[in-house]
């Protein structure tokens, strides 16, 4: 299972670290990772996959939701697929 992993907060040492060491911890393969730092404020994007892990889906959305808390940023994970969909432009040639 693929999924979307988004962190925003302000720039501070660190979050890379400990955003990636909790994934490995819940057994989440990062397989590709954007981040950047816009004036004072840090954002990163990473495709993951879960498929190893032992959790369900909620228990890592709340564990990521906890380690945003704690360090004073924005965490979120959505499935790759909703994601896909969300941003799916879909165009139609009707002729009239």
């Amino acid at each position: 299972m693929k999924a979307i992993v988004s962190v925003i907060g302000k720039d501070k040492k660190g979050i890379i670290a400990k955003v990636s060491n909790a994934l490995f911890e819940m057994d989440i393969n990062i397989e590709n990772i954007s981040q950047t730092i816009m004036q004072e404020y840090f954002t990163m994007i990473m495709a993951v996959d879960f498929s190893d892990s032992k959790l369900k889906f909620n228990e890592i959305a709340a564990n990521l939701d906890t380690l945003g808390k704690e360090n004073a940023v924005e965490i979120h994970i959505q499935l790759q697929s909703i994601f896909d969909s969300m941003h799916q432009v879909t165009t139609t040639d009707k002729k009239i």
